[in-house]
């Protein structure tokens, strides 16, 4: 049996602008310059230029003033739409509906390197293209060259081959026909593990440390010494456990310092540093001085150009209302035509205007930044405060996640330093007088304490939090333990070094 029903229900949707709107404000600089490209690129309305429109606008409004005359033209024409239905839209309204239609001007932080960000980047070589190139000096033969091909294109981004031996048999079995087994592969492995950086192709960190162990000089302190390090008792060296690898190997403190220091100096990571310093680079989104007692804020317009609505398809518009309001008609331009420019425009004005709108709201979340971190922005660290989303969202009387997505990738340039937005949050820690801290500066302290204890007895996570409830933070184990793993600072066994007297 059917059963039909009515119901009311309030619902809230965004609308197409808004949603432009936020996907703009969460773009960082360099992002939201190749989003303006794209949208040039598919918006002819839109064009690059600075606002001389504005200037052809101030000289129309000196010409006289003929609106009255027009009324009755007007009239008529409108009398006509409705008699023939007519649904056109009207250009003149829309064409003078606001300024932001003439460009936008983003206030950009002009330094000395002006020029240098229009310049090309440098051709480099990858790591892949590097170790091919070093194959040609190996003398291979055509088998070997394609296994060493298929070793590195396997290779991941830290240097370490993943993929298991018998991944690689089965694709050159399956792309080329050719019967392997892994003796061969292992065989062209330890060849190409030998290539710079050494150590490449690993399986692993034992591995890739022995390798580079094998391919020092027989001359280099500690080598041998290391080498059984590693393949006796790798766990008692991974855990530190001194004593024990000393008793293993029969071998003094002396000596086991030396292994441990030239462990210490070999590379982990075979593969880090591929990509350019050029490529690694952080672009501020915002950039704070403190000039003669007063806060100067930017905001960075890097590459990103003035926007403004193409002349010559204004022209146009403002000939086809004028046409229109004659009772000419431009038979060149047909619905289909209108429509496109119609929707072109609309789009190009809900882009312009979103741009003003990121332009503004992250100013004031920045500004709201700085007035409550005005202590960080003139002495740098140590001198945070407590804050979190909530209060710069009841400043500036706007939704917490509007501040969110303003703060997310964002980073400001200030005398101190680069920083990301994120490290001005942080929740607040009360001390033994009363007064609100920041925990980021509670890490600070426990950093410290930790960088100037004695190596060869490290302090635990129990002993950081007494001698800081001594300073007069009543901080528990846990929260010392949860604040040093944020650190990245290792247990305390983790720390122990071997300190001969």
């Amino acid at each position: 049996m059917l059963n039909l029903q009515q119901r009311q229900s309030l619902q809230q949707k965004l609308s197409p602008q808004q949603i432009q709107y936020i996907k703009l404000l969460q773009l960082p600089t360099l992002a939201l310059e190749q989003r303006i490209k794209a949208e040039l690129e598919l918006n002819p309305l839109l064009e690059e230029g600075m606002d001389e429109e504005i200037e052809d606008r101030s000289e129309d409004s000196d010409q006289p003033d003929n609106s009255n005359d027009d009324d009755s033209a007007s009239a008529s024409e409108s009398d006509s739409e409705k008699e023939n239905g007519d649904d056109d839209y009207n250009w003149e309204e829309f064409l003078n509906s606001s300024e932001d239609l003439y460009g936008y001007k983003a206030r950009v932080d002009s330094g000395d390197d002006e020029e240098q960000r229009d310049m090309p980047m440098p051709a480099r070589v990858s790591m892949a293209e590097h170790l091919r190139e070093q194959l040609l000096f190996l003398d291979l033969n055509d088998t070997d060259e394609l296994i060493a091909d298929q070793i590195i294109g396997s290779i991941d981004e830290d240097g370490y081959l993943r993929r298991p031996l018998e991944s690689i048999i089965d694709d050159i079995v399956f792309n080329h026909g050719i019967m392997l087994d892994e003796t061969d592969v292992e065989k062209v492995l330890r060849r190409v593990q030998l290539l710079e950086p050494v150590g490449i192709a690993s399986r692993d960190l034992r591995e890739c440390l022995l390798v580079q162990l094998h391919a020092l000089d027989e001359n280099v302190p500690g080598k041998h010494v290391a080498i059984e390090m590693l393949e006796r008792v790798y766990k008692a060296f991974t855990m530190k456990h001194f004593q024990a690898i000393m008793k293993k190997l029969d071998v003094t403190g002396q000596e086991l310092k030396e292994a441990f220091d030239i462990v210490q100096r070999l590379n982990p990571k075979p593969g880090e540093g591929e990509f350019s310093a050029a490529q690694n680079y952080i672009t501020p989104d915002f950039t704070v001085a403190h000039i003669d007692g007063e806060f100067v804020i930017s905001l960075n317009g890097g590459n990103t150009p003035e926007l403004r609505i193409s002349k010559q398809y204004r022209n146009m518009l403002h000939k086809m209302s004028a046409d229109k309001k004659s009772g000419k008609s431009d038979s060149s331009i047909d619905g289909e035509t209108r429509n496109f420019l119609k929707n072109k425009l609309e789009s190009a004005r809900w882009f312009i205007n979103s741009i003003n709108q990121r332009r503004n709201t992250m100013m004031k979340v920045m500004e709201s930044i700085v007035s409550i971190q005005e202590e960080f922005f003139k002495f740098g660290e140590g001198y945070l405060k407590p804050m979190i989303l909530k209060d710069i969202a009841e400043q500036i009387k706007m939704d917490i996640s509007t501040v969110s997505r303003v703060v997310n990738g964002k980073y400001v340039q200030s005398e101190f330093g680069v920083y990301e937005l994120k490290y001005f949050f942080s929740e607040g820690l009360s001390t033994d007088s009363g007064e609100e801290v920041s925990n980021k500066e509670v890490k600070a302290i426990i950093e410290g304490i930790i960088s100037r204890e004695d190596k060869t007895k490290p302090l635990s996570d129990q002993r950081i939090a007494t001698m800081l409830d001594e300073k007069g933070f009543q901080i528990a184990r846990r929260t010392v333990t949860k604040y040093r793993e944020q650190l990245g600072i290792p247990v305390a066994r983790l720390r122990k070094e071997i300190v001969l007297s």
